[in-house]
């Protein structure tokens, strides 16, 4: 029962923490958009935001595994408090390079503390379940991951509608204060052990790694790197500039989509129930979805370009988009945790997690400058080339039973 209360525990603070980091994400992008930054600058930032995920889940791993994934969960709730009181001090009479820079380093601090809480909630949960119930893996990590991203969702919308109502200081005051109030549970509930592992490992020997995770790192690179291209800038601005929706449109639409995708990714294993191999999917069935999306994002890319209905294209098209990737990613992050041993956890789950923030920075930077210089068109197909390389990537997963992480 310990170990129920405790993934109870660990959840519902990586609840706390996804529903500030949506709304922040969204109140920057609408603010900084209303002010009239241009794709390029709003990309910028992100920018820091993502670089600083790279480093973090390489060394947040690392720590984990030294000192617990209290001690980093603690870190990721602190750090984003302390980053949503310094966006709440930014002062509108700022120039623009001095404001950009500040608010590039504020987000830096929120995206350290996105992959710390990250990474110490989704290798809670291989620590947290017994050996004896490793079976319900996928389902345990589905719900978690679903849940999250439903929450990003609620997040977007929460964004917008606290900036409706407090404005863009207000915002940020009040969601500090709600976080404060999650922080305080876990510093006194969780266990300080947790997650710490038995043998240390040697700061030398985090990039060692064995086949299947390097494999599935790299194809998770391109996976969410082949998202964010049109998701981050791209899309928002393409819908607010180009069909002209309001702030609270944009904000909606972003937010059933990833409410959406997340509901699917909770349901990812009863929906892969006939198809999966034993009961557990294996490395081939990440491949087919990569390849689907290919196949579904370049007709999206094609739709766009000859400025086919909106709604069929975009709404419509986006959304099947948004259904396969749930289902690709929810396996993804089973893989991952059937891939490494419970000893290893942070570690392992740290590494794969900096590929997918190394995907995401990369996805970002892309998402403004492809869309300045090629429009909604251009970011679609740089989307397909990316996610077709995660299929191939994914060709090389083993396709009978885990190899060994050793």
């Amino acid at each position: 029962m310990t170990a129920v209360r405790d993934y109870a525990l660990v959840t519902a603070a990586y609840w706390g923490f996804t529903l500030t980091d949506g709304a922040l994400r969204m109140l920057v992008l609408l603010h900084f958009y209303a002010l009239g930054y241009t794709a390029v600058q709003i990309a910028l930032l992100f920018l820091l935001y993502e670089f600083c995920g790279v480093a973090t889940n390489l060394v947040g791993g690392w720590i984990a595994s030294h000192m617990g994934l209290k001690v980093t969960l603690f870190s990721g709730l602190w750090l984003q408090i302390v980053a949503l009181l310094t966006l709440a001090l930014l002062n509108p009479t700022w120039g623009e390079f001095v404001a950009v820079a500040y608010v590039m380093g504020a987000q830096a601090l929120s995206g350290i503390a996105k992959d710390l809480t990250k990474m110490s909630s989704k290798s809670a949960i291989k620590v947290l379940i017994p050996e004896d119930a490793q079976g319900a893996l996928f389902k345990w990590v589905a719900l978690l991951t679903g849940s999250k991203n439903a929450l990003k969702g609620a997040g977007f919308f929460l964004g917008g509608l606290l900036l409706s109502w407090l404005g863009f200081k207000g915002s940020l005051f009040a969601m500090a204060a709600g976080l404060a109030l999650v922080l305080c549970v876990v510093a006194v509930a969780l266990p300080k052990e947790m997650g710490r592992a038995k043998v240390k490992v040697k700061f030398s020997q985090l990039l060692s790694k064995s086949r299947e995770i390097n494999l599935l790192s790299a194809a998770r690179l391109f996976l969410f790197g082949s998202r964010d291209i049109w998701f981050v800038v791209a899309l928002p601005v393409f819908l607010s500039a180009q069909l002209g929706w309001e702030h609270s449109e944009v904000g909606g639409f972003l937010a059933l989509w990833v409410i959406g995708y997340g509901a699917v990714q909770a349901l990812a294993p009863k929906l892969l129930k006939r198809s999966l191999a034993g009961g557990q999917p294996l490395g081939g069935s990440a491949a087919v979805g990569a390849f689907a999306l290919a196949l579904l994002t370049g007709l999206l890319a094609i739709g766009v370009s000859l400025e086919l209905s909106p709604w069929l294209t975009v709404v419509i098209g986006l959304g099947l988009f948004g259904l396969i990737f749930a289902i690709n990613s929810s396996l993804h992050s089973y893989l991952i945790l059937a891939y490494t041993e419970s000893d290893r956890a942070a570690l392992d789950v740290g590494f794969y997690y900096m590929a997918n923030a190394m995907g995401r920075l990369l996805g970002t930077l892309l998402s403004g400058v492809v869309f300045q210089f090629g429009g909604l068109t251009a970011c679609l197909w740089t989307s397909a080339i990316f996610v077709a390389v995660a299929g191939i990537l994914s060709l090389k997963l083993p396709r009978g039973r885990y190899a060994s992480t050793a």
